[in-house]
C-alpha cells in the first residue's frame, strides 16, 4: 500500500486502502467486464445481422444512429462510412468489446481499458440514445462505471495489474512505463 506524505499530512487514507474497498473495486471491475462479455451475445458474426430481416442484431442497432439521430456528425459517419463498410466496423466493435471484457475481468491495463470503455460507450450512446424505449440512464451508468474504474485504477485491487506493477517499476523500458500508466 502506497501512502503519500500528503495523505499522512491531511489525515486521508488512500482510496481502496481497506480490504473491503479493494474487494468492492474488484467486484465493480469484474461486473463491468462481464457486462461487455455479455454484450457480445447479441452480436452474431459473421454478418452481425446485416442479412436477416427483421433484425435486433448489431446491424439494426447501428442503423438507429441515423434513424434516431443523437448527434448529427455521428449520424453522418454511420450513414456514409460505417454502414458502407459495416463488416469491418462490426468485427472491430466485436473485438473491442471482447477485449474490454477480458482485460477488465482479469484487471490488466485497467485504466487504459476504462478509457476504451468510455469511448465505446460514447459510440453506443450516439447510436441508440434516442431509440424508442431505450433507457437512457443505462448509458450514463456505463460512463460512471468506467470513470470509477479509471479513477481508482481498479486493476490494482485483486487484478493482474496489482501482481505485475512491481515488475514494471523495476524495469526501465518504455513499454514498462507505458504499462504502469495503463494500469
Amino acid at each position: 500500500m502506497d501512502v503519500t506524505n500528503e495523505s499522512v499530512i491531511h489525515g486521508a487514507e488512500p482510496l481502496g486502502s481497506s480490504r473491503l474497498s479493494r474487494v468492492l473495486l474488484a467486484v465493480c471491475r469484474v461486473v463491468v467486464g462481464l457486462l461487455w462479455i455479455q454484450n457480445l451475445a447479441w452480436k452474431h458474426p459473421p454478418d452481425f445481422g446485416n442479412k436477416s430481416v427483421p433484425s435486433r442484431d448489431l446491424y439494426a442497432w447501428t442503423l438507429n444512429g441515423t434513424e434516431h439521430e443523437v448527434f448529427a456528425p455521428w449520424a453522418w459517419l454511420v450513414d456514409h462510412v460505417i454502414i458502407p463498410h459495416f463488416a469491418v466496423f462490426a468485427w472491430g466493435a466485436f473485438a473491442v468489446e471482447a477485449c474490454l471484457g477480458a482485460f477488465l475481468l482479469v484487471g490488466l491495463a485497467t485504466r487504459f481499458w476504462a478509457l476504451v470503455g468510455l469511448a465505446q460507450t460514447t459510440a453506443i450512446t450516439f447510436s441508440v440514445l434516442n431509440t424508442p424505449n431505450e433507457w437512457f440512464w443505462a448509458y450514463f451508468l456505463m460512463y460512471v462505471a468506467h470513470l470509477a474504474l479509471l479513477a481508482t485504477a481498479a486493476g490494482r485491487a485483486y487484478g493482474v495489474d496489482a501482481a505485475l506493477r512491481p515488475l514494471w517499476r523495476q524495469r526501465r523500458g518504455r513499454f514498462s512505463r507505458l504499462l504502469l500508466v495503463a494500469s
